[in-house]
């Protein structure tokens, strides 16, 4: 039995409770979780904003060491350090076929099987594939990627979703070029990732957008030139920092269709905004024509930064070793399982940058 974060319903509080996992069965994989982080989707997933088959494990962003392994798993072995891939691509799938793994239509699949039981025999679903916030887990082969080289296997987590989040906005889906500014909408976890990948991408203004004024110093550390305290006038305030033009491209972090709204406003004629947060059905962004004609800017979704974890991780790795991302730089909190709800309740009101749970 190990202890686990339990989603038991929407709405409901968690329950940290203990859970009997099976044993690794055909291309199955044990992890020890070093740590995981709490993500909004976690979040959007505990009040209905995203749907998943309940109860459940919840908990998406984390990294381990394998416990054991079940036959036919060969690219991990017990004692190796490894990073959780909670949207594992099939390969086989149309978009996997046309290299946009992060598309796969089968990538959520395992959300809705059976991963664990309670002391009293209820069914535990994994929340997205791989039931992060628990001691351990089990999860399919795919779900696993090796850990490279030189990493710390706590911060580690990271990787698994803000910082291939925010990485791979900057780097494939706005594809911010040298000399460009930048605008980010945010600054928790993902929008810390976005301000360092600008950074490396060689962004020469970015600018970061919170509403909350403490935040400021986070975003300057991790790259920001910038700071807007969000208004009614930040679209104004982000011209007034890009030489009257507005900046070439912006990132939203946030999921809300205000939010959406004044990041596009605030890019230039002909400016890139990608939408990496994820809001509810009812946030709705609405357009004229002739704006849309007279701008020429675009809009474009972003799902898991557009990335592939087996090829960006490696490049990312590289970053981390040689001093030019800092993945310490987005911890903000270290807690244990019991203070997720309140991580929860700070992501509501906007404090704080990644809240990491360490086991």
């Amino acid at each position: 039995m190990v202890r686990a974060a339990v989603l038991p319903a929407v709405g409901a509080p968690l329950e940290i409770a203990e859970i009997e996992l099976p044993e690794p069965g055909p291309g199955r994989v044990r992890v020890r979780l070093a740590a995981a982080g709490v993500c909004h989707s976690d979040l959007s997933l505990s009040n209905g904003t995203m749907r998943v088959p309940l109860p459940a494990v919840l908990g998406h962003e984390g990294a381990g060491t394998v416990v054991s392994v079940g036959p036919g798993v060969t690219h991990v072995a017990p004692g190796d350090g490894v990073v959780l891939n909670w949207a594992p691509s099939c390969g086989s799938c149309p978009p996997c076929a046309d290299g946009e793994v992060w598309l796969c239509e089968s990538a959520l699949t395992g959300t809705g099987g059976l991963h664990a039981r309670t002391a009293d025999g209820t069914e535990l679903h994994p929340g997205l594939n791989v039931g992060a916030f628990a001691e351990e887990t089990v999860v399919a082969a795919n779900c696993v990627l090796p850990l490279p080289a030189g990493i710390p296997l706590t911060e580690a987590a990271l990787l698994g979703c803000a910082v291939l989040t925010g990485y791979g906005a900057v780097h494939h889906a706005a594809r911010v070029r040298a000399g460009e500014s930048v605008v980010v909408f945010g600054v928790g976890g993902v929008g810390l990732a976005v301000l360092q990948s600008a950074r490396i991408a060689g962004a020469a203004t970015v600018v970061a957008v919170d509403v909350s004024p403490e935040k400021e110093a986070l975003a300057r550390a991790a790259g920001a030139t910038a700071y807007v305290v969000a208004s009614d006038t930040t679209a104004k305030d982000i011209r007034g920092l890009t030489g009257g033009r507005g900046a070439d491209v912006a990132v939203e972090c946030v999921g809300r269709a205000t939010t959406i709204r004044t990041a596009w406003e605030s890019t230039r004629r002909g400016g890139r905004t990608t939408v990496v947060g994820i809001g509810g059905k009812d946030q709705r962004v609405t357009f004229n024509a002739l704006e849309l004609f007279h701008w020429g800017r675009t809009l474009a979704g972003c799902v898991y930064g557009n990335s592939d974890p087996a090829k960006d991780l490696p490049v990312i790795a590289g970053h981390i070793r040689d001093g030019r991302f800092d993945l310490g730089a987005l911890v903000t909190e270290r807690i244990g399982l019991d203070g997720i709800p309140a991580a929860f309740e700070n992501m509501l009101a906007g404090r704080g940058g990644r809240a990491l749970v360490v086991f």
